[in-house]
C-alpha cells in the first residue's frame, strides 16, 4: 500500500467532533486517516478506529512527528505512544510536520531517527511535511536509499507551488495537498462556480479534483457528513484542459499562504 490518493485530515478535529467525523468517514467509505501529534486528537481517532469494526489492514493511518520530539530518542518514544493512542502496533506513514531550519535539532538527527522508527517497524513508511526544494534535496541525501513516501504541503487554486512541483515530479517525489480547498474560499470562487456548474459539481468538488488530476493525494476535511460525502464524490470529477488551465490562472502565488508558522517554516520557494 502507498499513499492513497484520497484520505480524511484532521487537523483543527477534536474530542466527540472528532470521534463523530472518523466514525462518518468510515461509514461513507474513507480509508485514509491523516492526523499529527500537534493535533491532540490521536486518541479519539484511536477510539474510533477500534470500534468500528473496519479491519487495521484497511486503513491507511498517517501521524507527524511534532518539533518537540526531534530528538532521535524522543522521536522513537513520542511515536510509541502515537501507536498507544492510535491503538495500532504500526502506522502506515510517519512524517516529519515542518523542518524548523533554525531548530537546535539538525534534519540528520530528526531524519536518521525517523528511517530508525522505520527499521524498527513502528512506522511502514516515512516522509515529510513543510519541505522545500532545498529541504527535499537534504532530506534525500540525508536518507540515502531509504524512500520519501510523500511531502505533504500547501497546494490549492491560490497557492500552485509550482517550482516545488515541478522539482517533485522531476525527482519522482510524491506530493499531498494539505487545505486544498484554502479554508473554505474556493465555495465562493466565481471560476470554480463557473466550473462547477457546467460538471453538476460544487467548488469544492472542482478544487479537489483540479488537486487529484496533477497527481497529488489530497486529504480534505470537513465536520459535515454530507460534505465528507461530497469531497469523495470528487474522484469521479473528469475537468476538462480549458478547467485546468482557468485553475492555474487563480494562482496568486505567496499572497495567498495560510500555513506558514514562522518559528517551523523553511525558506519557500
Amino acid at each position: 500500500m502507498t499513499v492513497p490518493k484520497f484520505g480524511l485530515g484532521t487537523f483543527r478535529l477534536k474530542d466527540d467532533v472528532v470521534r463523530r467525523v472518523v466514525a462518518d468517514a468510515l461509514e461513507l467509505g474513507y480509508r485514509a486517516i491523516d492526523t499529527a501529534q500537534g493535533y491532540d486528537n490521536e486518541g479519539e481517532i484511536g477510539e474510533v478506529l477500534a470500534a468500528s469494526g473496519v479491519p487495521r489492514a484497511d486503513v491507511y493511518l498517517t501521524t507527524k512527528i511534532k518539533p518537540a520530539n526531534y530528538r532521535r530518542d524522543a522521536l522513537l518514544d513520542s511515536l510509541r505512544v502515537s501507536l498507544e493512542k492510535l491503538r495500532v502496533e504500526q502506522v502506515d506513514l510517519t512524517l516529519i510536520h515542518w523542518p524548523v531550519p533554525n531548530g537546535e535539532v539538525r534534519p540528520e538527527e530528526y531524519l536518521a531517527a525517523l528511517a530508525e522508527a522505520r527499521e524498527q517497524g513502528l512506522t511502514r513508511e516515512i516522509g515529510v511535511s513543510n519541505f522545500n526544494i532545498a529541504g527535499l534535496r537534504r532530506a534525500r541525501e540525508i536518507l540515502g536509499v531509504v524512500p520519501l513516501a510523500t511531502n505533504q504541503v500547501e497546494i490549492h487554486p491560490y497557492l500552485q507551488n509550482r517550482r516545488l512541483v515541478e522539482f517533485a515530479r522531476g525527482e519522482g517525489l510524491h506530493l499531498t495537498s494539505y487545505m486544498t480547498l484554502a479554508v473554505g474560499k474556493v465555495m465562493d470562487d466565481p471560476v470554480l462556480r463557473d466550473i462547477a456548474g457546467a460538471h453538476g459539481a460544487n467548488p469544492a468538488q472542482v478544487a479537489l479534483a483540479w488537486a487529484l488530476a496533477q497527481g497529488f493525494s489530497v486529504i480534505p476535511s470537513s465536520t459535515k457528513r454530507e460534505n465528507l460525502a461530497g469531497n469523495l464524490r470528487a474522484q469521479d470529477l473528469q475537468l476538462t484542459t480549458e478547467d485546468m488551465d482557468r485553475i492555474a490562472a487563480l494562482d496568486v502565488g505567496e499572497a495567498a499562504r495560510i500555513a506558514s508558522p514562522e518559528s517551523a517554516r523553511p525558506v519557500w520557494d
